[in-house]
Parts: structure tokens; C-alpha cells; sequence
């Protein structure tokens, strides 16, 4: 329940907040610094590599809703406390994994526990502060943490892995898990959903994350298989049985995860398809510029992660500027220009050479796709909450920060099933940053096409609002 008068620890309890949402952010991020590395100490394939972001990426935002949904009927604080302890003991067995295949398993775990730990955290905060002046301070720390964590991850994640091995960033998880579990008894009030139907819908969160599992694996093996073989047919098939189910159960569910009902206006599914294939343009960059600049320009981690810092620092100036902009032409325009943005970036970046260097194959097409890649998220999450009525507005958000998780996951496995078709020394981090360019053009013609200037003005969300709901 919200607090009638003010926590005397509240702040106290904001920084204890922020601290997990940048562990959380900072993890997403973090891994691309260290993958080639990982591969190369666990003996993944060139395919296989991925699974590690993937398998983070697809339970952290297939299972996100029901992780909300958890912590208002159980207690937030409870399963906050139980999220992040299963975040350290995910992340000690990600730092001792022996294999690539115990790797990949503790990963999704660990990205279960972001599942439990994002929406929890700020489920706690908005339950700490009244709504006011308060609220809207703490709403901006928040936001500002969360892309600290983004840039932090670049910073630290570099000379961790050179000077103590990739291992070192997953043990880095650890204490900071048990500060948070000694900590939060004492520092965060017990909350929960006034009392009413119990209704969880995990069927629908399994049957969706199971769906999205089968097509991102009959991409990646895609290549090897046959496109047209048994298996790829045969999987892409489970993932559309799968798909099917979960609307089924979405539409016979209580209180079901997916309100099917909000994604009928164009506004809400063209916002939420922007926002998913601007993250498999963003997610699939991310990753072939970690490999081609460690794999083929010979960069180490921590020079790659101080170069490649431009990014998320544009991504901050874009969201801003975007935000701005969006009250004045609209929601449609910003997303346009933003995904235009990462498409011209994508394609500067698809002309790599071998023996290229960062300030001229990388530097330009990274100005531009930070940016773009942070006006188009503040457009396509605004888009998708226009109109929305205030009781149904936390899981629209979390449809939304959903949609662009598991828009990353199908973002990196479509460049990774691309490059792997191709031989050559650079011919396939070619194809895979030309890949980008396709998906941030299918957005594009998205927005163009599903996004509408609403009939009276929007009013738009501040920065630190979307930074709190992406989160």
C-alpha cells in the first residue's frame, strides 16, 4: 500500500532502488564486451554465442509482466528480496560455469531474476513516494541510473575482462546482491495489490516465452539445418502452435497478462512494433560490432567499450530531444526520423572493411544510430501508451519494455543466423549490419503506416518517465 505519510527512509530507499535497476541494465549490456572472449574460453560455435545474450534477453522479457503481476499479490518487497537472491546465485553460476551449455542456462536464469527484480523496483518506488514533486525527483534519479548502467557497462566491463577474465563480470553481481538482500528489511516498506481475485496467468507467460525460444532457435540454426529442412519448418510451426495457444489463453484468462483489447487501436500495436524492431536493430548492431571490432579490428574489450561509449551517450541526447519534439509534430514524424537515423547508421556500418579503423568505418555511423535509437524509443513508447486509461497504463509500459527485450533476442539471432551464411573474413559482419538496415526499414514502414497524429494533443512522457518504464 502507498505510504499516507513519508517514509523518513525513503531516499535511502530510492538509492537502494536504483542500485538493482543498474545491475540489471548494466548486465544486459555488459555481456557484448566479453562475448568473444566467452566463446572463446567455453568453445561456443559461431552460432552458438549468441544464446548468451538471448538467453537473458528472452525470460527477462517474456517473463517480465508475470514478475510484476507476482510482486503486487505477494508483497513486493518479499519478491524483490527473492528475485534478487536468486540474481546472485544466478550470476556466481554464470561466473563458474564449466560449459557453454551451464553458461547459457544460468543466463536465462539470471534473466528471470531481472524479470522479478525491474518491475519490482519500480513497483517499490512508486509505493515509497507520494505523487508529486517527490515522486517525479525520484522517477529522475531512477531513469538516470538505469542509463548510467548502460554506459558503466562499456566502462567497466572492458577492464574486468582484460585484467581478470570474462568470469569477473557475472562475480562482479555477487556482493553487490547481498548488500541489497541485508539491506532491503531495513530500508524498504512491505506493499501489495489491495486484495481481490488472484490471478496469475503463468501458462500465458510460459507458452509465449516458449514460442519465442522455438523461433529464435530455428533461426540460428537456420543455416546448418536448411532453411526448408524438417527441423526449421518444424520449429517455426511449434512457435506459431505456441503463439496461437497463448492468444487462446490470453483471451480466456482471468486477468490475463496481454489484454488483447489494448493492442486493437493501431496507436498501442504500432507503438509496441516500432519499439520491438527498433531493439532487434539496436541489439543486432550491438552485437556484430563486437565481433567484427574484437574479432577482425583486434580491439581489446576495454578499448572497444571507451570507444563505443558515443553510443548510449547519443542515445541520451536523442531520447531528450525526442521527447521535445513528439509534443510538437507528433509521435509518427519522431519515430520516422529516429529509425531513419539507425537505418543510415546501420548502413554506414555495412561497408566495414578489414584492416578499418574506429574514427572511419565506426565513429560516423555510430553518431547517427545513438540518436536515432534514442528518439525512436521515446516516440514508439509514447505512441504505445496514447490513449491507454490510467488503471491499464503499468502493463502497457510493461508490454512496451517487453516488446523491446524480446525485440533484441530476435534482433541478435537474425544477424547471427545472416552472418553465419556467409564466409569471409568481413563479408558477414557486412550482411549482418545490412540486416539492421532491413529491420530498422520494416519499423520504419511501421510507424508510417500503424502511427496516426492523435486527434487532440499528446502529451508526451518526460525522459524520465520512459527511462523508468524501459527499465
Amino acid at each position: 500500500m502507498t505510504a499516507t505519510t513519508p517514509d523518513p527512509r525513503r531516499w535511502q530507499a530510492l538509492a537502494l532502488l536504483c542500485v538493482a535497476g543498474f545491475m540489471v541494465i548494466l548486465d544486459a549490456q555488459i555481456v557484448l564486451l566479453a562475448l568473444p572472449s566467452i566463446a572463446e574460453g567455453l568453445g561456443f560455435s559461431a552460432s552458438g554465442a549468441q544464446w548468451v545474450m538471448s538467453a537473458y534477453l528472452l525470460t527477462f522479457g517474456g517473463l517480465l509482466l508475470l514478475g510484476g503481476r507476482t510482486a503486487d499479490l505477494l508483497g513486493r518487497r518479499r519478491v524483490f528480496m527473492t528475485g534478487t537472491l536468486l540474481f546472485g546465485l544466478s550470476s556466481l553460476l554464470c561466473g563458474f560455469a564449466w560449459t557453454a551449455g551451464v553458461l547459457v542456462v544460468a543466463r536465462a536464469v539470471q534473466g528471470v531474476s531481472a524479470a522479478v527484480m525491474a518491475p519490482t523496483a519500480l513497483s517499490l518506488l512508486l509505493n515509497t513516494f507520494e505523487e508529486g514533486h517527490e515522486r517525479n525527483k525520484a522517477l529522475a534519479v531512477w531513469s538516470g541510473s538505469g542509463g548510467f548502467g548502460a554506459t558503466a557497462a562499456l566502462l567497466v566491463g572492458g577492464p574486468l575482462t582484460d585484467a581478470l577474465g570474462w568470469e569477473w563480470i557475472f562475480f562482479l553481481n555477487t556482493p553487490v546482491a547481498l548488500l541489497l538482500l541485508l539491506l532491503s528489511p531495513v530500508l524498504l516498506r512491505e506493499s501489495r495489490a489491495e486484495a481481490g481475485a488472484r490471478s496469475y496467468d503463468p501458462v500465458g507467460a510460459l507458452t509465449v516465452t516458449a514460442a519465442l525460444v522455438a523461433c529464435v532457435y530455428a533461426l540460428v540454426e537456420a543455416p546448418r539445418a536448411g532453411w526448408l529442412s524438417a527441423q526449421t519448418l518444424g520449429l517455426l510451426a511449434l512457435a506459431v502452435a505456441l503463439a496461437l495457444l497463448f492468444l487462446r489463453v490470453e483471451t480466456r484468462a482471468t486477468a490475463p497478462l496481454v489484454p488483447l483489447r489494448l493492442l486493437r487501436s493501431p496507436s498501442v500495436s504500432g507503438g509496441n512494433l516500432v519499439v520491438f524492431l527498433l531493439g532487434s536493430s539496436a541489439f543486432g548492431m550491438s552485437y556484430t560490432l563486437s565481433q567484427y571490432g574484437q574479432g577482425v579490428l583486434g580491439l581489446s574489450p576495454l578499448r572497444f567499450g571507451l570507444y563505443n561509449v558515443v553510443m548510449p551517450v547519443g542515445a541520451v541526447v536523442g531520447s531528450y530531444a525526442g521527447q521535445a519534439l513528439v509534443t510538437r509534430v507528433g509521435a509518427r514524424p519522431v519515430a520516422v526520423g529516429g529509425l531513419a537515423l539507425v537505418g543510415a547508421g546501420s548502413l554506414l556500418l555495412a561497408g566495414v572493411p578489414v584492416d578499418g579503423g574506429f574514427v572511419r568505418d565506426l565513429l560516423p555511423g555510430l553518431l547517427l544510430f545513438g540518436p536515432g535509437l534514442g528518439a525512436c524509443a521515446v516516440a514508439g513508447s509514447i505512441a504505445a501508451l496514447t490513449g491507454v486509461r490510467e488503471r491499464e497504463s503499468g502493463v502497457a509500459s510493461g508490454i512496451n519494455t517487453a516488446a523491446f527485450q524480446i525485440g533484441g533476442a530476435f534482433g541478435v539471432a537474425v544477424v547471427t543466423s545472416v552472418a553465419v551464411s556467409y564466409t569471409g573474413p568481413v563479408a558477414g559482419y557486412r550482411a549482418a549490419f545490412t540486416a539492421c538496415v532491413v529491420l530498422a526499414a520494416a519499423g520504419l514502414a511501421c510507424a508510417l503506416v500503424l502511427l496516426r497524429r492523435p486527434r487532440r494533443p499528446v502529451e508526451p512522457l518526460s525522459a524520465e518517465k520512459h527511462h523508468a518504464q524501459r527499465l
